[in-house]
């Protein structure tokens, strides 16, 4: 199976939990979202990667169309469903994968992506897609876990996650996002980074992670130098810290 069609499947498994989830429900990053969007008023905004929807559902009252694109055919009939809840007119949804955005060239005001891209095959790709299907006076607005600069927390962070769930590609550091933003023709114009609290047995459950696969992940933050468990804040029950990154970039 391959990388997209792994992704499809493992969160067309979860996508009410993922809804309902706090972690992506809440947060800072959705409120400022919502701020900006109501700010600048963009036409037209593509959520790639939209997953439960929370980014679409931050922008679709200020904006004429936003589309929650993904490759989970089960997401999308979730965020479906509750945009027509929510009254949410302009929200539609389209699935497929980042790597191929089958848009015209330089249709969207905006292009957001949230909690999604550590699981694209290639970010490279996908944000040549990205440019693209954007305007020149766009803007790219990226939420996603970063990976530590530190060759040892970055080894840890990522072998928690393909443990919890395989099908997680990486989270990337910003210097590499650095690099993927100027090879896709893009200016990265500001990056901020805040910490996320991910309590162990809702994190596990969320992804129906197997028992496994889940003392796994308890023994490799638990057998860890000390200094690795006080950069996680790693904690008894295995709950731990990661960091988020808010990254905007603009064509050059």
């Amino acid at each position: 199976m391959d990388q997209t069609r792994l992704s499809a499947q493992r969160f067309g498994d979860t996508a009410q939990s993922y809804l309902e989830s706090p972690v992506h429900a809440r947060g800072a990053d959705l409120d400022r979202l919502r701020d900006l969007a109501q700010t600048d008023r963009p036409q037209r905004v593509l959520d790639v990667g939209c997953g439960a929807g929370h980014a679409s559902f931050a922008v679709a009252p200020f904006v004429e169309e936003v589309i929650a694109y993904d490759v989970s055919a089960p997401m999308l009939a979730v965020v479906a469903k509750e945009a027509a809840a929510r009254g949410f007119v302009s929200l539609k949804t389209q699935q497929g994968a980042a790597e191929t955005l089958p848009f015209a060239d330089g249709q969207f005001d905006w292009v957001v992506t949230r909690l999604s891209a550590h699981h694209w095959s290639s970010v490279s790709q996908s944000l040549r897609e990205v440019r693209r299907v954007l305007k020149d006076t766009g803007r790219l607005i990226v939420i996603d876990i970063v990976a530590p600069e530190r060759a040892l927390f970055d080894t840890v962070l990522q072998s928690v996650e393909i443990l919890r769930d395989a099908s997680h590609v990486r989270n990337y550091r910003l210097s590499e996002w650095a690099r993927f933003f100027e090879g896709a023709g893009f200016e990265l114009t500001e990056s901020q980074t805040w910490k996320i609290p991910l309590v162990f047995a809702t994190w596990i459950a969320r992804m129906r992670t197997p028992e496994l696969r889940a003392q796994a992940v308890r023994s490799v933050f638990l057998e860890a130098a000390t200094e690795v468990q006080e950069h996680f804040a790693v904690q008894e029950d295995g709950s731990f810290e990661i960091e988020a990154a808010w990254m905007e970039a603009k064509p050059c």
